[in-house]
């Protein structure tokens, strides 16, 4: 018997009123639940443009309590629409202390929990470090009214033990809120085509590996000399994409996936069954270099 699950993708810009881009998620929400979505996933930090582009201290009056004002919203969106919500929200914890954190909400408006993302970028136009205290919940599964999920968020896709680790949970589904785009000031084309398509194949790489689908969901736009590449997509459990949205448009997208197909992909592809867990305790250091 299939047990199939319809996922609800919002892509979009956001811009410097917090209210508008709650509105326009919600929106999304409420459309993708239209179009039969069971489970909505947005893209990171989609509450506000996307702040750590700068060390600005002016930023951190961005964050909120989680639980707090928006997942009280959403979860009166989530009990409206029936659908299971995954909302990225820039997390304050206490006076200096911060979050990435990710919020799930169950189709019946229950908070389910949140994961709070355990890698966190320092890079130009992306200094995370400034504002977010890495994870300390450990990797999180949540048990929906449609799903077993697995969160993980933007740089948590670079890395193959994020998603090794959910999977062994039980997470039936990876999905990644991402913001992430090109430099304006890049010339070559090349370099834009390679960073991307580098950004989608690590994605589908996890769903191979682990036999699972992987969602990931990116904002669009131009903010302050970054491009945001859109691209959100959903991979089946051998990498094949099943849904690209594109990269300079707005997109509420609903896609079926068959969460059996995990069992068929694991049998023939027995990566699981194969794992030499005991030959893999050097993966616990930063480098083998004794």
């Amino acid at each position: 018997m299939s047990k199939k699950v319809n996922i609800g993708l919002v892509q979009m810009s956001c811009s410097a009123d917090l209210d508008a881009n709650l509105e326009k998620a919600i929106a999304g929400i409420r459309e993708a639940a239209a179009k039969g979505a069971q489970i909505v996933c947005l893209q990171e930090l989609f509450r506000s443009l996307y702040f750590c582009d700068v060390e600005d201290h002016h930023n951190f009056s961005l964050a909120e309590s989680i639980p707090g004002p928006t997942t009280e919203r959403l979860s009166e969106v989530a009990r409206e629409t029936n659908t299971v919500l995954i909302a990225s929200l820039f997390e304050k914890r206490t006076a200096g202390l911060y979050h990435n954190t990710t919020a799930v909400l169950d189709a019946d408006g229950t908070y389910l929990g949140k994961y709070r993302k355990m890698h966190i970028p320092d890079d130009p136009g992306y200094y995370e470090k400034f504002y977010f205290t890495p994870g300390d919940l450990g990797y999180k599964v949540f048990d929906t009214k449609y799903a077993r999920i697995g969160v993980l968020i933007c740089w948590d896709q670079w890395y193959p033990e994020p998603a090794r680790i959910t999977a062994l949970m039980g997470a039936e589904i990876l999905f990644y809120p991402t913001a992430i785009g090109w430099d304006t000031e890049e010339t070559d084309p090349k370099i834009d085509e390679e960073q991307y398509n580098a950004w989608q194949t690590i994605q589908r790489s996890h769903a191979i590996a682990n036999g699972v689908h992987v969602v990931s969901v990116n904002r669009v736009g131009l903010e302050n000399g970054q491009r945001f590449w859109g691209g959100s997509f959903v991979a089946n459990p051998h990498g094949s994409l099943l849904y690209l949205a594109p990269h300079d448009q707005e997109v509420v997208h609903v896609q079926e996936i068959d969460l059996n197909l995990t069992e068929k992909y694991r049998t023939t592809w027995p990566y699981f069954r194969d794992r030499r867990i005991d030959s893999y305790q050097p993966i616990t250091k930063r480098y083998l270099d004794e």
